[in-house]
């Protein structure tokens, strides 16, 4: 008796533009899922849509899978919210050993996380009455009582917050066990409301905002010496100090501390424990690039180097590789990926084009949208070089045409080892004369060794291209980690492979 049936033309699928597609397998769907969300509306896609199939793509993974994902986008790709809502869809569905206990353990990094993950907990079971948090699963709590260990009073103390989910309400519901006397000591402070108020950049400023002041110049004068303390003190995290470059600016600061604020945001030991998302370079450089400041040029190449300096990992390819970077600049890309967010999703994928750019010796770059465009930028200046296609796209305007980069390479027959698109994967052709996928197998027969990289950056469950070939592989994510994986797929693993040798 046969078993092994074949699959072929089953995951044949319909996109979100009507183009004929291929579905992704449950755990494709859930990884691509994950690694691009927000937790905000997508283009053709509302937040609660998104959690929903998370939920049922969840009850049809494998639970291990699942909680590495889950490590995975927290640990790896530096997300917070999603690694959470994994966690707590996973408690729902799975019981019975300590995989989710050791999920919660990985991937809770900071001290709110404990309050958030149960702040979701109760609103995904819609619970109303006053125990909102009663019946909570025991390997969630588990693996928040091993959470509780992990800090000490000053992270206790920064993320304890007048929210629904307080920090002493989730000591009380989950009852962890002190490691020693000097923990129980700190316990009873959560209990007693009693955790001493940390010195940081917020508490600082929010004092010095309660002061009244006679006149608005003693007030400038005010916040200027408090931002100078502040940058001397080094207290201002990374993330913190690129949210408030602007304010740093806009108090007239001395040069010499603007000069440190460089010094730190160039620094690369700064840089590499910040694990920054690369879009986050790009929103700061954006903002300071408004600011009537003589000094913002400065921080505008202190921003360049940090960005610089996190591509340093990327391994990129030598002369001998030569790369094809397409970006989608189309109008579905052109959501902002959360309410206060000025970034876009195609800005995201710009990022990362530039950054693989930045660390390949022989790359054609371009867009498409109704049209395919060659644009010729530098090797550096990554920051400088999104801006400079940003400026640009509405020279294609803004359809999802991606067949055209492979078009171009047909008629110009020319031969390129890797194709790299940078996509929501909604790919059409609003001519419906040709099929990427028919012109890929075209192209193939002139560059048998070629290889088409998709990353997806919206994770909407479906590819252009079958990626079950050995020639076409499928990258999801928005941080610049997503080319570790080129590196796993050169040795003949994939982006799920990775995910799954995560230990629990």
């Amino acid at each position: 008796m046969k078993f092994n049936f074949t699959t072929k033309g089953k995951n044949k699928a319909m996109n979100h533009e009507g183009e004929s597609a291929y579905r992704l397998s449950p755990e494709w769907q859930l990884y691509t899922a994950a690694v691009t969300s927000s937790l905000s509306d997508k283009f053709y896609e509302k937040a609660e849509t998104r959690v929903e199939t998370l939920r049922k793509l969840i009850a049809q993974c494998d639970p291990v899978f699942v909680a590495q994902l889950a490590i995975y986008t927290r640990q790896k790709m530096n997300m917070r919210s999603i690694s959470l809502v994994l966690a707590v869809e996973l408690a729902k569905v799975h019981r019975g050993d300590s995989t989710v206990c050791k999920m919660v353990s990985g991937i809770v990094q900071r001290a709110d996380e404990i309050t958030e993950l149960l702040a979701y907990y109760q609103l995904a079971n819609q619970r109303k009455d006053t125990k909102k948090l009663n019946r909570l699963s025991k390997q969630l709590q588990s693996g928040l009582q091993d959470a509780f260990n992990k800090f000490d009073e000053y992270q206790f103390a920064k993320y304890n917050r007048d929210t629904e989910v307080k920090l002493r309400d989730a000591l009380f519901l989950v009852h962890p066990k002190a490691k020693d006397k000097a923990q129980q000591v700190l316990f009873n402070k959560i209990i007693n409301n009693e955790l001493e108020t940390p010195y940081t950049w917020e508490t600082e400023l929010s004092s010095l905002g309660q002061t009244k002041f006679t006149f608005d110049k003693e007030k400038e004068i005010a916040f200027r010496m408090k931002w100078e303390e502040l940058i001397d003190s080094r207290k201002v995290g990374y993330m913190a100090l690129m949210r408030n470059l602007r304010n740093i600016l806009e108090a007239e600061v001395s040069q010499q501390h603007i000069m440190s604020v460089c010094e730190t945001l160039s620094n690369a030991e700064a840089v590499r424990r910040s694990k920054q998302l690369p879009f986050r370079f790009l929103a700061a450089y954006r903002e300071i690039s408004k600011v009537k400041s003589a000094y913002a040029g400065r921080i505008m190449n202190a921003l360049e180097q940090a960005v610089a300096i996190s591509a340093e990992n990327i391994s990129g390819f030598d002369a001998d590789t030569k790369v094809l970077i397409a970006a989608d600049v189309s109008g579905s890309m052109q959501q902002a990926i959360s309410p206060k967010s000025k970034i876009l999703s195609y800005d995201i994928g710009l990022m990362l084009a530039m950054l693989l750019k930045s660390r390949c010796k022989n790359a054609i770059t371009g867009m498409f949208g109704d049209k395919w465009k060659v644009i010729n930028v530098p090797t550096k200046g990554i920051l400088s070089n999104v801006d400079a296609f940003y400026r640009r796209e509405g020279e294609v305007g803004y359809a999802t045409n991606g067949y055209l980069v492979i078009n171009d390479l047909l008629k110009s027959n020319q031969r390129i080892d890797k194709v790299m698109m940078f996509t929501d994967c909604q790919l059409w052709n609003n001519r419906n004369d040709k099929k990427i996928a028919d012109l890929w197998d075209k192209y193939k027969k002139i560059s048998p060794e070629s290889k088409l990289y998709l990353f997806d950056l919206s994770g909407y469950g479906t590819t252009p291209l079958d990626i079950t070939r050995e020639d076409v592989c499928l990258i999801a994510g928005w941080s610049d980690k997503v080319f570790d994986i080129i590196a796993a797929i050169d040795r003949g693993d994939d982006a799920l492979d990775e995910i799954r040798k995560i230990e629990l």
